[in-house]
């Protein structure tokens, strides 16, 4: 596999910074690469932590199947919102400020997340007021919305996972959870989606997918959402799972469906 390169988010100054990581981006280049499409990874962990194989299991995978892709490292608890948001819409315009270096086409940028990560993928395609710390400099030009959004078992209300929200919005949750609600904010500028999950997920109920699906549907916004019968969550490729883990090919099918990659 070719060699990753990590990048900081901001070279100096990191808006919002009260210690600890600092937030930053790893390429992983394709091998073959087949299209001109790159997918940017935020991976699950409740907003308190972010799960490796949601990261670079994912990153891998789809780097094998031609496709660039790019895992950030956001801020998560005790840092709140908006800055893991800042992260998200800084990674996405980092990667189009650098398309032509990268060799991608910055209209074929898609967006992936699981659970929490699957929130923030949701937030970056749907919350479209100004943050505090934003236009810095030349790569806050770039547009923040991604093209397209690839969810895994996302969390999208508080009702699906009460703690990701707490660890997002602190003691502010229930006031300001239907603000960050992206089924309740999404509008028919709202990027098309990549869906999956399962029903027997207990940690992150099944419903809270419809509700954004059916949201998305009446916007005619197009989506394509394979629901599993059985599993848990936070499977990642689910590689144990031979029926479950037929979603990734059916994710490289959909980046070859709409040109992100080529057969």
């Amino acid at each position: 596999m070719a060699e990753k390169k990590e990048f900081l988010l901001w070279e100096k100054d990191t808006p919002g910074y009260i210690g600890g990581e600092i937030p930053k981006i790893t390429y992983y280049p394709s091998e073959n690469k087949k299209g001109d499409g790159a997918v940017v990874i935020f991976p699950g962990g409740a907003y308190a932590m972010r799960a490796d194989h949601e990261g670079r299991g994912y990153a891998e995978f789809l780097a094998k199947n031609g496709i660039d892709c790019f895992v950030v490292d956001y801020r998560v608890s005790p840092n709140r919102f908006p800055y893991p948001l800042l992260d998200a819409r800084r990674a996405v315009r980092f990667v189009r400020a650098n398309a032509v270096k990268f060799g991608i086409n910055k209209d074929k940028i898609a967006v992936m997340g699981s659970s929490a990560g699957g929130h923030l993928a949701a937030l970056v395609s749907t919350y479209k007021l100004p943050i505090d710390g934003e236009s810095v400099d030349d790569i806050d030009k770039e547009n923040f919305m991604p093209n397209c959004q690839i969810l895994c078992y996302p969390v999208i209300d508080i009702e699906g996972h009460r703690g990701s929200f707490v660890n997002l919005l602190g003691d502010k949750a229930d006031a300001l959870a239907d603000s960050v609600t992206p089924h309740m904010i999404c509008d028919k500028t709202t990027p098309m989606m990549f869906l999956w999950h399962t029903s027997s997920d207990e940690a992150v109920n099944v419903i809270n997918s419809y509700k954004y699906a059916i949201s998305l549907r009446k916007l005619s916004i197009p989506v394509e959402m394979h629901i599993y019968p059985e599993g848990g969550h936070g499977l990642g490729l689910a590689e144990s799972l031979p029926y479950i883990s037929g979603w990734a090919d059916r994710l490289c099918k959909y980046l070859k469906h709409i040109d992100y990659i080529s057969e």
